[in-house]
């Protein structure tokens, strides 16, 4: 069996009891970037091939630094453009940062060579990680995997296309406007976004009344086990991040009893009571798909909402803008001129907004919170497509219309993915099969805050079911 198709716990299992070398895993993924790297664009900043195979002829497997097994031993991964690895450029996509070289690993990074895995490089990022398309002015769009042409979404785009060409066994995202979800819902992933802090980060201690937080990392891979194993390496309470926290169960090990999953309740928003602009293609795509849970007496709801679109929106750009404003200023970028649009937009919104911006939108914030969780008094999972587009033309900035319907803003495409993002829910982007073009689309699970292993374990539930991990791919 190809490695391609085996389970990545099963690979390092196979490492460990020696039916296969980590030379010969590396070299099997060096391989296969080799011969679909330059069209995809997926990997950047690839470290020398020489270096990569010295490290691994040179791997010893012991315990990780807390006596733990390792779990991922000799598995050859890349991070995303945004994440710092020692000895690496973190570029965020910009050819002013092209020789910004990082001192030291990201904490998610430490946990993963604490785990045996082997860093070879980076995934492509847009400009700053803005915008649900991966291009940048550095190193170019990355491709999606089952058609060339067509963007592979974003801001982890790179990731998405590594992994569903199997360039690399599974990666890390990151996500603040479905940065994981959208990219894996183009690709036939599973793009996680966790509660945030269940994958800590070093931040600066805000108070979440006055600055919640909006981003976090994230997972994706071909199926929710790999999910699992990746989260058992990364998540949990870190002295460096005041957010984070620990989990009750291991991801690998939580999973829901058949008669449990056939008690579930499902709430479909679809597009939001006619508010989203959605291709109706996708809509009809998702409800398939849930009237295949109810043949097997899963419960779903169509759900009616109280919560105002209008709100959400605004809530989301003015906190997202004064975020990405911040941000940018910390970075003290010598030539902000030649940014791309959609990264300038962030940064004019951000510098106009105001203290009366910020209670308004924290304010439309707590009461989308409260609609909400009212909803969850009856419900286990909300349900939303993933994108209200299918992949698009690649040479596009960003898409201005929907099914001739025009945007008056460069994401206003990814709207649908902003009730998890500000609210800080956990969600888990699973596929539900291609269109007439044979292009990819997923819908987003979507649980209570905390509520990560149940996510989780509803996916491992859905894939084992309807394998979309056995489905589509051409590479």
């Amino acid at each position: 069996m190809s490695l391609k198709e085996l389970p990545v716990e099963r690979i390092v299992s196979r490492i460990i009891s020696k039916e296969i070398t980590v030379d010969e895993v590396v070299e099997y993924y060096l391989e296969r970037i080799n011969k679909f790297n330059h069209s995809l664009n997926a990997i950047v900043s690839l470290r020398n091939e020489e270096e990569i195979r010295e490290e691994a002829r040179n791997k010893k497997l012991h315990k990780t630094k807390e006596g733990k097994e390792m779990l991922l031993f000799g598995l050859p991964l890349a991070v995303k453009d945004l994440v710092d690895v020692k000895g690496l450029p973190t570029s965020y996509g910009l050819p002013e940062l092209k020789s910004n070289i990082a001192t030291q690993n990201s904490i998610m990074v430490s946990r993963l060579i604490n785990h045996g895995a082997i860093i070879i490089g980076k995934t492509n990022t847009p400009e700053f990680g803005v915008g649900s398309h991966t291009t940048n002015k550095l190193f170019g769009v990355t491709a999606n995997v089952f058609d060339p042409t067509k963007s592979a979404g974003g801001s982890s785009g790179g990731a998405a296309s590594a992994v569903a060409s199997s360039m690399v066994p599974f990666a890390d995202g990151s996500d603040m406007m479905g940065s994981c979800r959208n990219p894996a819902a183009y690709a036939n992933l599973y793009g996680f976004r966790p509660t945030p802090g269940l994958i800590p980060e070093k931040r600066d201690f805000k108070p979440e009344k006055t600055s919640p937080v909006l981003s976090t990392l994230g997972c994706l891979a071909k199926t929710p086990d790999d999910t699992a194993l990746f989260l058992d390496v990364v998540s949990g309470e870190d002295s460096a991040d005041p957010f984070s926290f620990n989990i009750l169960s291991s991801f690998r090990g939580y999973r829901i009893k058949d008669e449990e999953f056939l008690n579930l309740r499902l709430g479909w928003l679809s597009d939001l009571i006619g508010t989203y602009k959605i291709d109706p293609t996708i809509i009809d795509m998702c409800e398939k798909m849930l009237h295949n849970l109810e043949k097997m007496k899963i419960q779903v709801i169509h759900q009616g909402s109280k919560i105002k679109a209008e709100d959400l929106w605004n809530s989301w750009t003015t906190l997202r803008a004064k975020n990405n404003f911040d941000d940018l200023n910390e970075v003290n970028l010598q030539n902000p001129e030649e940014l791309g649009f959609p990264v300038k937009w962030e940064y004019a919104r951000g510098k106009e907004v105001n203290s009366n911006n910020i209670d308004l939108a924290l304010s439309q914030r707590i009461d989308c919170m409260n609609k909400v969780d009212e909803l969850f008094k009856n419900l286990d999972f909300l349900v939303m497509p993933s994108a209200q587009i299918f992949p698009f033309n690649k040479e596009l900035d960003y898409p201005k219309e929907i099914c001739g319907n025009s945007l008056d803003t460069y994401h206003r495409w990814m709207e649908v993915v902003i009730l998890v993002s500000l609210l800080g829910l956990p969600s888990i982007s699973v596929p539900i099969g291609f269109n007439s073009e044979g292009l990819p689309m997923g819908m987003q699970i979507i649980g209570k805050r905390g509520d990560d292993l149940k996510v989780v374990a509803f996916a491992k539930k859905y894939e084992e079911i309807f394998t979309f991990s056995k489905q589509g791919y051409k590479l």
